[in-house]
């Protein structure tokens, strides 16, 4: 990433769906190059160097309608159509089919790419200009009760995993996407799911609680010896979808010394839950403020969710990263504050987890 302009503070995300965008425009009259600047979707190389994104978890999930939106169309995920069950043998080989699309990115970037397996690959891809891949499955649909599956993929660089997205799975529930809603919705995980939990934990993979409804989370909480991490939620007392986090729970993860990301998805950020992208960053920094007060200065990172949500207009997609940083700085954050939200806080939060 050479031309990465060098005044742009570095942010390595903990959430982002581009392998899934890549995916559904492959073979299509829009297919997607990873390589070439877009006008639509939220992440490629050229907008990255843009705008300062230096890499992230990106995540592996296999949605349960696999035709391809529409050009400009929003997913609903409202529609019961998206909460459909699928089967462990079609979401394994649809997430293998994501790692490939991975490891060709990798590939045919001349080394401008690299999948990362530890903190250590991260911090030398960044070092060395390069995007860093850390690889995250979203919803443990793929992985099968005798957990063979889980090693194949730990084995192909899977290094953090959501037991859940929002439908039901032999491992726990998910919450729905619903406005003044709370996320205490249905029982918690199941006894494949708290093995789940321990698998990972032995392989040191990273568990995101993202997705997972109130019960599974304590049950999580409970069984776990990583810090929590929400890879891309927000602030319940903010703004009120089941999708959010209660104070109760950012005082169990500051606890864990565990990390947010905060997710730029317009209808976790407004109060009114409004799926409207006219919104001022001042509402993504309330929500920092309130997780700064919760967890510290240590805790709260980014988890966009580019490729996979609505996002404010400011910061339609990487190139309006900076423009997030400048709205830091313009609150007094601090530089050293400023670059662990960005970056750092990912980083250590992974070592932490023995990654």
């Amino acid at each position: 990433m050479t031309d990465t302009a060098p005044h742009l503070v570095p942010v390595f995300d903990g959430h982002n769906d581009t392998l899934l965008s890549l995916e559904r425009r492959s073979n299509t009259p829009k297919e997607r190059s990873f390589f070439e600047a877009a006008n639509y979707d939220h992440i490629d190389l050229p907008r990255a160097r843009q705008g300062g994104f230096a890499g992230g978890l990106f995540a592996m999930f296999t949605p349960s309608q696999l035709k391809k939106p529409k050009e400009g169309e929003e997913r609903d995920f409202s529609s019961p159509e998206n909460f459909v069950s699928i089967t462990q043998s079609s979401a394994f080989d649809y997430t293998m089919k994501l790692a490939d699309i991975a490891y060709e990115v990798e590939a045919t970037s001349d080394g401008e790419v690299r999948i990362c397996r530890s903190t250590s690959d991260i911090k030398s891809a960044m070092a060395d200009d390069k995007l860093a891949m850390m690889l995250h499955v979203e919803g443990a649909e793929c992985i099968d009760k005798d957990f063979e599956a889980l090693e194949l993929l730990y084995n192909r660089g899977l290094r953090s995993l959501g037991p859940v997205w929002s439908r039901e799975t032999i491992f726990g529930h998910g919450v729905p996407m619903q406005y003044e809603q709370t996320p205490d919705i249905g029982p918690g995980l199941t006894d494949l799911g708290k093995e789940l939990v321990r698998q990972c934990n032995q392989r040191r993979i990273q568990l995101d609680v993202s997705h997972l409804n109130e019960k599974g989370f304590w049950d999580l909480a409970r069984i776990t010896d990583n810090p929590i991490v929400a890879s891309h939620s927000n602030v319940y007392s903010i703004c009120p979808v089941s999708r959010n986090l209660t104070n109760k729970q950012l005082d169990a993860i500051a606890e864990s010394k565990g990390l947010v990301g905060i997710n730029f998805a317009v209808f976790f950020l407004r109060p009114d839950g409004r799926m409207d992208p006219d919104m001022p960053l001042d509402v993504i920094l309330r929500h920092a403020d309130h997780l700064i007060n919760k967890l510290g200065e240590d805790g709260v990172a980014i988890g966009s969710d580019y490729d996979g949500c609505l996002v404010a207009n400011d910061i339609k997609d990487v190139t309006g990263l900076p423009k997030l940083i400048e709205a830091f700085r313009k609150a007094d954050f601090g530089e050293e504050l400023i670059a662990k939200i960005a970056h750092k806080n990912w980083i250590s939060v992974l070592e932490r987890a023995g990654i």
